[in-house]
């Protein structure tokens, strides 16, 4: 029963290699990474030019009911906002263009499973 269970531990064995040889093929941890900090800074860029709106908005109602003056503090609000906004959006994409023409990478939060 030996050549049996030679010919068994060498099948094992293949498939083995089989198995790690895919998995390094399917698994691109620096790719997903880049991927997964364009979205995050994505992300980003919208968080700004949304807050900026809303910060606005606020600052302006505020200054609608400290001033009575009901429609104008709201759309000074909103449109200071809205260029507030750009303008961050704007700063953070250049800066992020700058930062990919040297070649590095943009600084973000660890994952949980690159944490050794």
């Amino acid at each position: 029963m030996a050549p049996a269970d030679d010919a068994r531990e060498e099948a094992i064995r293949r498939l083995d290699e089989r198995a790690k040889a895919l998995g390094a093929r399917t698994q691109s941890p620096v790719a997903s990474h880049a991927g997964e900090q364009a979205v995050s800074q994505a992300y980003r860029i919208i968080a700004e030019l949304l807050g900026g709106v809303l910060i606005g908005l606020a600052a302006g109602f505020i200054v609608d009911r400290i001033f009575n003056t009901t429609p104008w503090g709201l759309i000074g609000g909103v449109l200071l906002g809205f260029a507030l906004s750009i303008w961050m959006a704007r700063r953070t994409a250049n800066r992020l263009m700058a930062m990919a023409k040297q070649g590095s990478e943009p600084s973000s939060v660890p994952f949980d499973d690159e944490e050794s």
